[in-house]
């Protein structure tokens, strides 16, 4: 369970990070992805622990409040669940295929499937 949360929110600041503040921003990177205590931030920060829990709380609220409005993960999700898709029918057509038209056809689908992949 705590992975789990530990992923979304990761996922989520990769997406809105840039969207809190650079306060925000330096005190959830240390607590999500650079796994720092609530105690070693709130003395770097010269804050309470209860400051730094109050705030991470704030900001994971921020952060699925975007995600509710803008639906970009859930986007990117279903975009790279139907990538692999595309992947694997163009590997099974390429391993079935014969002509060399069909063959150059389907590794450039996979071509194409890779570069949305990376741009994400």
């Amino acid at each position: 369970m705590e992975m789990e949360k530990i992923v979304r929110q990761s996922i989520l600041y990769d997406f809105y990070g840039e969207l809190l503040t650079e306060h925000q921003k330096r005190i959830y990177e240390d607590i999500v992805l650079n796994d720092m205590s609530y105690t070693e931030i709130a003395a770097l920060e010269g804050i309470s622990r209860q400051g730094v829990y109050d705030l991470i709380k704030r900001c994971d609220k921020i952060l699925e409040e975007y995600e509710a409005k803008l639906k970009l993960v859930e986007k990117f999700q279903n975009a790279k669940a139907k990538v692999a898709q595309i992947q694997a029918i163009a590997a099974q057509m390429k391993t079935t295929g014969k002509d060399v038209l069909l063959v150059k056809q389907v590794e450039r689908l996979q071509q194409l499937s890779n570069a949305i992949l990376e741009e994400f």
